[in-house]
């Protein structure tokens, strides 16, 4: 900026001599003129200069970054697996409305599906409301993955009284948690309901299968269960066994009761196919009902 000023004012003096030069006027005159000049030129060269370079102020703007936006990419809201959820199938025994003695005993058993997205590790039956029938308080039930059907039983007792009973059950998780029932009693429950009839010298109760249970030895590559069928008196009882590959069984024999009591039978698979295998027994005779599933997995 110093060097423009300069610049400037010799760019005037040069102006200046010039025009002194050029004045008309005698040789007296003349010198006059140059005489003048050049004292102007000193008082210019002396004096403040026209033009100061004076510093711009230190306030120039400061320049702030503005962040680009950011742009996450956030997943839909997906629903929340249920865990856990189980669906009530069917009543494998004592189908709603049985007719029971007073103080009789029998043994009650259901079918359950897990359809929710874990195992059931550690969970168990517990009563909920209603009449108990002297049953337990809460059993433990075996380990039922994802998909998997398990039939769960509990050993019950008639009121001595006559009249209509029902008793709902639940299903608990390991930490205490209550289990949801799809089909079932208000989604939470499923129940046995029996009729108490006071006897009469009328004849004893139709002959009948109150309950089947199993005993099951090994598993994959060799796997036999023994049913145990109970009766309320004298008969005969025909039955069949089911398989869940669709193969057919041996038929077993007849079963002949004297009295009321126990009888077993016993079956054997042998595979190694991968998945869950399972045996259904099929009273024909007399009760035309399937009773209880045992039931085995391969790898």
């Amino acid at each position: 900026m110093k060097k423009i000023t300069r610049l400037i004012q010799l760019t005037i003096i040069f102006a200046l001599l010039i025009s002194a030069c050029n004045l008309p006027s005698d040789n007296q005159g003349e010198d006059l003129s140059l005489t003048a000049a050049a004292q102007t030129v000193e008082a210019l060269l002396s004096a403040t200069p026209i033009f100061t370079s004076t510093p711009l102020p230190n306030n120039e703007p400061t320049l702030t970054l503005i962040p680009s936006p950011i742009f996450t990419n956030t997943p839909q809201a997906t629903a929340t697996p249920n865990c856990p959820l189980a669906q009530f199938v069917t009543d494998v025994t004592i189908p709603d409305g049985t007719t029971m003695l007073p103080g009789q005993t029998f043994n009650k058993k259901w079918r359950l599906r897990n359809i929710g997205a874990c195992a059931w590790n550690g969970y168990s039956l517990v009563f909920d409301s209603g009449e108990s029938m002297s049953g337990p308080a809460t059993k433990a039930i075996a380990a039922v993955n994802p998909g998997q059907e398990i039939d769960i039983d509990v050993d019950l007792k008639a009121p001595t009284t006559p009249g209509t009973y029902r008793g709902y059950w639940r299903l608990v998780t390991n930490g205490n948690v209550l289990v949801p029932i799809v089909s079932g009693y208000q989604g939470r429950a499923f129940y046995v309901e029996i009729k108490v009839a006071a006897p009469t010298n009328t004849p004893s109760p139709l002959f009948a299968v109150t309950s089947v249970s199993f005993a099951n030895v090994g598993g994959c590559g060799g796997f036999t269960t023994t049913a145990n069928i109970t009766t309320n008196g004298a008969g005969t009882v025909k039955l069949k066994w089911i398989r869940s590959d669709g193969a057919t069984p041996p038929v077993p024999p007849d079963l002949v009761f004297a009295s009321a009591g126990t009888q077993s039978v016993s079956i054997s698979w042998t595979t190694t196919a991968s998945g869950t295998h399972w045996f259904d027994i099929y009273i024909d005779s007399p009760n035309n009902q399937q009773f209880g599933r045992a039931q085995f997995t391969c790898p």
